[in-house]
């Protein structure tokens, strides 16, 4: 159980949602109780009086008044406690996904770069969702049927000391032993279920992500039927899931059965010490009622091994601790923005093979630096590193005569924009993909950024209202590398970030886009990361990485004229 208290915080913020819901919920368990008993005795006595000369004197009008309002009372204690309950525990998920994706971003990539993005999105959405069983099943039932059994007790303890006390103790032995009985039971179930729910969602999306390259390589028949037994494995799950919850409540009318013998047995010779009358129908139907108040405790603690798995995997998440921290409070930096990498080693987590090693490189304010090397030398590693999407392991990165460890992240995140390889775009119309570069930019200002970057065809017919992403308007590569370039002007940081910007674009493409950049970068600290030797006469210096090592800095001319391994790298064009 320990592993759900840090969702049990999360219950302060909607105590008073959840608590009223409990509260409309104990009003509906009596309102069901008493029209259930009431009326029991209602009928008995009227039977009994109609056949005596009491039908004369009989007050039928209050008995038939109680029974109506018990009975509107329960419909509309019913509907109420289902509002009310539902949209408190649709806020808490809301509260829960947010506070869970709180704690998933900084993670990223180190933490859980071992986890599968299907498997991420089943915690995020199934995992999260069956944490609603902690208030709907678990706490409110046990809270509304042990203050109901009290009640219950209470009122046929008023009439009978004897019967009031036996009928409580037998639901309080029920109450006791039915949900560590089916919890029991239902364990090793629910845990299943969880996980091969994972596996099923698991199994689909590499199926659809991959469907084309499946079907070219004949593969599509294997993954699918990897689909099927994940499916066949869960529908198990669920169906000895269903057998619990029918056995549970089976039995529990079996023991409510029971229990309504020995009471008419116990009755049998009167009430509270009265002769036999129509009392013994009120406590008969009283223990009748009962089986309300355990029925939604029966099955509901097959469904903690379910919702216990489900916190353990959200726990792995939620409990981890970052492997970058930043700094809570902003600094002071100076206005000039060089970069500094002293002795920076660095090789990712799970790795026996180093990076970067001792990597010294200083560039100035204002400066233009090529990165180039082969594939797999090192250069996106420093990007990454700048960044902070991983810390080194040796050495030290400096921004402004600052180290990078002072910086906070939205200090960062200012100062430094990137062109990635890779242009991400949201499911969403062109603005709110602008947008997230400059929140506080009009429509004004996107039309003209796109303008600049030579995307003003996509400013016809809906203009910045056009919806990209799945669904939406397809966009080349050329056309993401310019939104790309667009978010960073928007963006407008001192620092800018160019990782294989034209990678993968045709020559009239490529030119196209390294004319923008030169048009509309200058006065900024600029990385270029690239492998290919096009157009880099123009920048202030280059640096030739290989092997995690820098092998050459200058300029363009002085490394052709030192004829050395940059010299020899041109020479093969």
């Amino acid at each position: 159980m320990r592993d759900l208290l840090p969702y049990l915080k999360l219950y302060k913020k909607h105590w008073f949602g959840l608590s009223l819901g409990m509260l409309l919920a104990i009003l509906t368990v009596f309102a069901s109780i008493g029209l259930l008993t009431l009326s029991g005795w209602f009928l008995s006595a009227a039977a009994v009086a109609g056949l005596t000369i009491a039908r004369e004197t009989f007050n039928y009008m209050l008995p038939g008044a109680f029974v109506r309002g018990f009975a509107m009372g329960r419909t509309a204690g019913r509907w109420g406690e289902r509002v009310v309950s539902h949209d408190a525990t649709f806020k808490l998920l809301t509260d829960l996904r947010i506070f869970f994706f709180s704690k998933l971003a900084p993670l990223i990539p180190g933490r859980i770069s071992n986890l599968r993005d299907a498997d991420l999105l089943n915690r995020l959405v199934a995992d999260v969702d069956a944490m609603d069983h902690v208030y709907l099943r678990l706490i409110s039932p046990v809270v509304v049927g042990t203050l109901g059994i009290a009640g219950l007790t209470a009122l046929v303890c008023w009439f009978d000391m004897t019967l009031g006390l036996t009928l409580g103790g037998i639901l309080l032995v029920l109450l006791l032993s039915w949900p560590v009985l089916f919890y029991k039971m239902g364990k090793r179930n629910g845990s299943e279920l969880t996980l091969h729910k994972a596996q099923l969602r698991i199994s689909t999306l590499d199926w659809i992500q991959g469907y084309s390259e499946l079907m070219l390589f004949g593969a599509e028949t294997r993954y699918r039927e990897a689909i099927l037994t994940a499916q066949n494995k869960l529908l198990k799950n669920q169906f000895i899931n269903a057998h619990f919850s029918g056995l549970a409540q089976g039995l529990l009318l079996l023991a409510n059965g029971w229990t309504i013998v020995l009471m008419l047995w116990l009755a049998a010779d009167g009430v509270g010490g009265q002769l036999p009358n129509p009392m013994i129908a009120l406590v008969a139907f009283a223990t009748m009622a009962s089986v309300e108040l355990l029925m939604p405790i029966a099955g509901a603690f097959q469904h903690l091994g379910q919702t216990l798995t489900s916190a353990r995997r959200l726990n792995d998440v939620i409990l981890s601790e970052p492997d970058v921290q930043f700094a809570t409070t902003p600094i002071t930096h100076s206005e000039c923005y060089d970069i500094h990498y002293q002795d920076v080693s660095f090789q990712y987590p799970d790795s026996d093979q180093t990076v970067l090693k001792y990597v010294n490189l200083h560039i100035p304010a204002q400066h233009r630096i090529a990165i180039v090397g082969q594939t797999g030398s090192g250069k996106s590693t420093l990007l990454q590193l700048l960044t902070r999407y991983w810390d080194v392991q040796q050495g030290s990165i400096s921004i402004a005569g600052e180290p990078i460890t002072l910086w906070s992240e939205s200090q960062l995140r200012q100062a430094i924009s990137v062109v990635s390889q890779r242009v991400d775009i949201l499911n969403g119309s062109l603005r709110d993909n602008l947008l997230m570069a400059s929140p506080d930019a009009d429509d004004d200002k996107l039309a003209n950024t796109l303008t600049l970057v030579g995307l003003e065809r996509l400013l016809e017919d809906k203009a910045l209202d056009t919806w990209l992403g799945e669904g939406g308007r397809q966009l080349s590569g050329g056309e993401k590398r310019r939104v790309g370039i667009a978010r960073a002007l928007l963006h407008n940081a001192p620092i800018l970030l160019l990782d294989e910007p034209t990678e993968g674009l045709d020559k009239q493409t490529e030119q196209q886009i390294l004319q923008l950049f030169e048009q509309h970068f200058e006065g900024k600290t600029v990385v270029f990361i690239t492998h290919r030797l096009v157009n880099l006469d123009k920048m202030d210096s280059i640096c030739l990485i290989e092997q995690g090592e820098i092998v050459e800095h200058g300029t363009h001319d002085d490394l052709i004229a030192a004829q050395g391994r940059y010299f020899e790298l041109n020479q093969t064009l």
